[in-house]
């Protein structure tokens, strides 16, 4: 009987070995693909999110052709290229057991065993490292080891008044780099037409030096950080809370145990409103609005209902920032009269699109650089400029706030534009104004986006305790207070920020109160 048996385990041990290789070998290709696939379009990015932008992606209006190539070059192509070095490692098997084979080419077999073996290390040791590097497991290793927690500093926002509460205009402008303004280093200043429209002199403010927080970088980042003053992170933290639905599927709430920005203005009567061109879904943006105190979100959907032509669309993300603009001025002329009418404050916020590489040129911007994308955010600068100036023309800025701010740093994957003027610069900022009727006092200088959010409190008329929200200090505020976050020396600082933190974001998922 195990004469029988034994030759039957040493030929089904010798099968999944081999496919135990070939399973090592489609991991490495794929990792391999991935890495160079987010470097190409995204540049070094971090666990959090890679994880927090695989749980709703979109093929309509959410960067669907890179979805396409995702799947084609992390799904597709290491399954074909398995496959056939598969079959070349079988046929290679076969030559050398053929009958009439060299049988004392004893150091060409050898040869032959080590060299595939080399070959698959040398894959999988350079998929491995390739794709840890690119997404920063390294940095979310080295967290999960942190002193330092975010629910020790975290401040749920305490509004001590609202009589003088006053409408909301926030815009995000799409990598809305203060750094693009520099006519030294690009071809021109760029956010001319948005200088112009906002100038000091008829109560525009701005932070000087605005900073992108350490760990931020995307969109979604740049949106929770200013309206709930925390970094953005926490998929890995809330494993198991059951506040998320496996990857792939719809999220039902979203950092729901934080205040943000819209449900305290929610608290205290506002109607609130977000627009963006883009399919809302894509990063789960919508789940995060609605989470939040958001009445209303209009997206692609919303457009082409509309009857926007598609001349108007961009293939890969959806309505140019010229109509959205437009729909915008039609949308707060509705918010402003409806306000008027009912005494209830509103806000508006608004998120570009046009800026996003590739960039795409719509009919009303005209090419006048070597760099398509200078005039591109040139144009796009235009169209908000133009909105603004619907503001002011309208008497809205009498009673309205109005903050304009970059949602993060310009990218700089490798297939982005200005390496050659941004890779090795010191200061990167992000551009931003600021005007609070009746206001123009100093804001302080060099505040990143957390404190961005008790900001936006304060700019709505809202009166907070100690200027503090989230993580963050008002750039209102001349002193920050002692003991908060901001008081932390910028090294320790920054720790906190990568901190994982894993029982605050954990209950922040899964809707309880973060806090504690």
């Amino acid at each position: 009987m195990s004469d029988r048996v034994l030759p039957v385990l040493r030929r089904a041990g010798v099968v999944v070995g081999r496919l135990g290789v070939l399973v090592l070998i489609w991991a490495g290709l794929a990792l391999l693909v991935a890495a160079a696939g987010i470097r190409y379009f995204w540049g070094e990015i971090s666990v959090g999110q890679m994880m927090l932008n695989l749980v709703s992606v979109e093929l309509d209006g959410g960067g669907g052709p890179i979805v396409w190539m995702g799947i084609l070059g992390v799904g597709v192509v290491p399954l074909l290229l398995t496959v056939g070095i598969g079959l070349w490692l079988r046929a290679r098997r076969r030559g050398r057991t053929r009958p009439g084979g060299d049988g004392r080419a004893h150091g060409r077999l050898r040869i032959a065993r080590v060299v595939p073996t080399a070959l698959v290390a040398a894959v999988v040791l350079g998929g491995t490292t390739a794709f840890a590097t690119t997404v920063g497991v390294g940095d979310y290793l080295r967290a999960g080891n942190s002193s330092y927690l975010l629910g020790d500093y975290y401040v749920e926002p305490v509004v001590t008044g609202d009589a003088g509460r006053r409408n909301l205009v926030l815009i995000y402008l799409e990598s809305g780099e203060a750094t693009l303004a520099d006519d030294e280093l690009f071809e021109k200043d760029a956010f001319v037409p948005l200088e112009e429209a906002t100038r000091a002199e008829d109560g525009w403010q701005s932070v000087e030096g605005l900073q992108q927080y350490s760990g931020g970088g995307w969109t979604m980042a740049g949106i929770a950080s200013t309206q709930c003053g925390v970094p953005l992170k926490g998929i890995g933290s809330a494993a198991g809370s059951g506040a998320l639905n496996s990857l792939g599927g719809s999220v039902d709430t979203y950092l729901g145990g934080i205040t943000c920005l819209g449900d305290v203005l929610g608290e205290h009567g506002y109607t609130n409103v977000f627009m963006g061109g883009a399919n809302a879904s894509f990063a789960a943006k919508d789940a995060f609005l609605r989470t939040h105190g958001y009445d209303e979100v209009k997206d692609l959907a919303d457009w082409r209902a509309a009857g926007e032509p598609e001349k108007n669309f961009r293939p890969d993300w959806g309505l140019s920032d010229g109509r959205l603009m437009a729909h915008a001025e039609e949308e707060v002329d509705a918010l402003h009269a409806e306000s008027r009418r009912t005494g209830r404050p509103f806000s508006l916020t608004v998120l570009t699109l046009d800026t996003h590489e590739p960039v795409h040129v719509y009919d009303y911007c005209d090419v006048d650089t070597d760099s398509e994308v200078t005039s591109v955010f040139e144009c796009s600068m235009a169209q908000v400029a133009g909105f603004v100036e619907h503001l002011e023309q309208q008497g809205y800025l009498e009673d309205t706030a109005v903050v304009i701010m970059g949602d993060h740093l310009k990218h700089m994957s490798a297939g982005d534009a200005f390496h050659e003027q941004l890779d090795d610069h010191e200061d990167r900022t992000i551009f931003n104004r600021i005007r609070v009727p009746g206001e123009d006092g100093a804001l302080r200088p060099r505040v990143d986006q957390l404190s961005m959010y008790p900001t936006l409190l304060e700019a709505a008329g809202l009166s907070l305790q100690d200027g503090a929200a989230g993580l963050g200090i008002s750039a209102r505020s001349g002193q920050v207070p002692p003991g908060s976050a901001q008081a932390l020396e910028p090294g320790a600082y920054e720790e906190l920020l990568a901190s994982r933190s894993p029982l605050f974001y954990a209950r922040a998922w899964a809707g309880e109160d973060a806090a504690g």
